[in-house]
């Protein structure tokens, strides 16, 4: 049923609660996942002089994107399960949208993502980003609490 799972990561311990869930529906349905992780130079840009230009800090975050993915792609691959990554960069839309986009584009038949990350003080009640991917998704969702 469900054989292209993407799963939104961000290195919180709610997004690997998420992708060890995307990874035992994986293995029942013989599936694959395609691990998405945002690259949010977002915050950086502003409406007069557009995208605030630094090398540094957008080679910081690239460096710790790929961080994250390589270390859940390994573990994902470690299960045995055939895997994809993506490092989207995000200019100018929410994170949850970009999710979905690549959703979208990739074909997938369930999007995994958890309900809490690194987000800050805007994710208490649900989480920025799931909230965003449950209003924008077209394909079913599966929304990963935290477990404290």
């Amino acid at each position: 049923m469900y054989k292209n799972i993407l799963v939104g990561i961000d290195g919180s311990n709610t997004s690997a609660l998420a992708l060890q869930e995307a990874i035992k529906i994986a293995k029942e349905q013989s599936g694959r996942l395609r691990l998405v992780h945002v690259i949010d130079v977002f915050p950086f840009t502003t409406p007069d002089t557009g995208l605030i230009e630094d090398t540094q800090l957008e080679e910081a975050l690239f460096k710790a994107g790929q961080a994250i993915v390589e270390e859940a792609r390994d573990e994902v691959q470690k299960a045995g399960i055939g895997v994809e990554t993506a490092l989207p960069q995000n200019l100018n839309h929410e994170i949850g949208v970009v999710i979905v986009e690549e959703a979208k584009r990739w074909g997938a038949d369930l999007i995994v993502v958890g309900t809490h990350g690194r987000r800050g003080i805007q994710h208490l009640v649900l989480g920025s980003v799931a909230e965003r991917v449950a209003r924008a998704a077209t394909c079913p969702l599966l929304l990963v609490p935290s477990r404290r």
